[in-house]
């Protein structure tokens, strides 16, 4: 009896996933058979790139100083080479953190450079621009086969998620040759995929970025199904992960570092639900249930971020640094998030950070005030 008990509780778990799956599937047929320009980008619609380009084009501030400040990033990078490696082995954080960081940097450093070049290429079509971008995209596919240790899986989700936002700007542009482009498509199922498919059904923001970077990879690999799985894992916990009074329940149990993880969690659980935006149609960060929401958790954050001493968790929480050459959290992430809640509430805090460019070692929002986020972007097209 026991066992039946169990088999059944197994089975209706899988069928309400099934349901889930297919339900959202439904949903990507129907906007995207609906949809005008469906997205070849899903952190950079169409709609996004238009708009970037009409502010660049009319030199409106701040998009205009900070497409200036990308592309002097992006020239910088024309020389430099790229860090690929045959396997990806990078130990665990606490065992080894200059081990760790040194093997990660060799991805982060290239997944930057990438990103940058092709959104740079995106926006004023110089080919050297993407040429560049390709130049870190190929080599990584080809030399890349494994990743090995323990932090390997997960600095390919946070890391390598620049090189598949590269990957999708550039997918459909003919500079990008057959041969290069099949390899690339390899590389993701059988490195990045493996990698995120290990990861995202964990608790914490472990999953978060794995979640993140599949729905970038399926994406781009035009997989339908493997978007709307990806999506019903998101829907799935997402008021698990929060608390009413808006702390992250998994995030806030480390220590000295739960500011740190919180934002590292929100930062690719919201990329995804604008990523989700642009799949579905669906507005998740407008979501509720009972009294749970993710600007709740936004607005702890800001709050504790601007009241370290005040963090219930742990003393003197660690907050970042004001390092204005590579970017301070969660300014990048705050920035993105309000024009998503028209708010201005976070405006004082921001403007001394602006423009905004966030390239430490993880890619969600990495470029907040040269690509602003709308819910109905098509909107400010003028």
């Amino acid at each position: 009896m026991q066992n039946f008990r169990y088999y059944f509780r197994k089975l209706s778990r899988s069928t309400a996933q099934c349901i889930k799956i297919g339900s959202t599937l439904i949903l990507i047929y129907f906007f995207t058979a609906s949809s005008p320009c469906h997205a070849q980008s899903l952190m950079h619609p169409n709609a996004q790139i238009m708009f970037v380009k009409s502010q660049i084009s009319k030199k409106s501030e701040p998009v205009y100083t900070a497409y200036k400040q990308l592309i002097r990033l992006a020239d910088s990078l024309l020389l430099t080479n790229h860090h690929a490696v045959e396997d990806f082995s990078v130990p665990g954080f606490y065992s080894d953190k200059e081990g760790q960081r040194a093997m990660a940097k060799k991805l982060h450093a290239d997944a930057f450079a990438a990103y940058c070049t092709a959104l740079a290429y995106t926006l004023n079509g110089e080919q050297k621009y993407a040429q560049k971008a390709l130049y870190f995209m190929n080599a990584w596919a080809t030399i890349n086969k494994k990743y090995s240790q323990f932090d390997g899986p997960v600095v390919l989700s946070y890391a390598g998620a620049g090189l598949m936002i590269a990957a999708e700007l550039l997918k459909n542009d003919p500079l990008w040759a057959e041969n290069d482009l099949n390899h690339f498509k390899s590389w993701t199922i059988s490195v990045y995929q493996k990698a995120t498919h290990f990861l995202r059904e964990r608790p914490n923001n472990i999953a978060d970025w794995a979640r993140f970077a599949n729905l970038l990879s399926a994406n781009f690999l035009d997989d339908p199904k493997e978007l709307a799985f990806t999506i019903s894992l998101i829907k799935g916990d997402l008021f698990e992960k929060i608390a009413a009074d808006g702390h992250l329940i998994e995030e806030v149990k480390r220590g000295e570092k739960g500011l740190w993880y919180t934002y590292f969690s929100l930062a690719p659980l919201t990329a995804s639900m604008w990523c989700i935006r642009q799949v579905t149609g669906e507005n998740l960060f407008a979501a509720t249930k009972d009294g749970k929401s993710i600007k709740k958790a936004l607005d702890y954050l800001y709050y504790y971020n601007q009241h370290p001493t005040a963090w219930p968790w742990f003393k003197n929480p660690d907050v970042d640094i004001h390092d204005m050459t590579v970017g301070v959290w969660p300014s990048n992430l705050l920035e993105a998030m309000k024009d998503i809640y028209q708010t201005a509430e976070y405006d004082s805090y921001l403007s001394i950070y602006r423009p905004i460019i966030y390239k430490k070692n993880h890619f969600a929002w990495t470029f907040p005030t040269l690509m602003p986020v709308y819910l109905n972007q098509a909107n400010n097209i003028e």
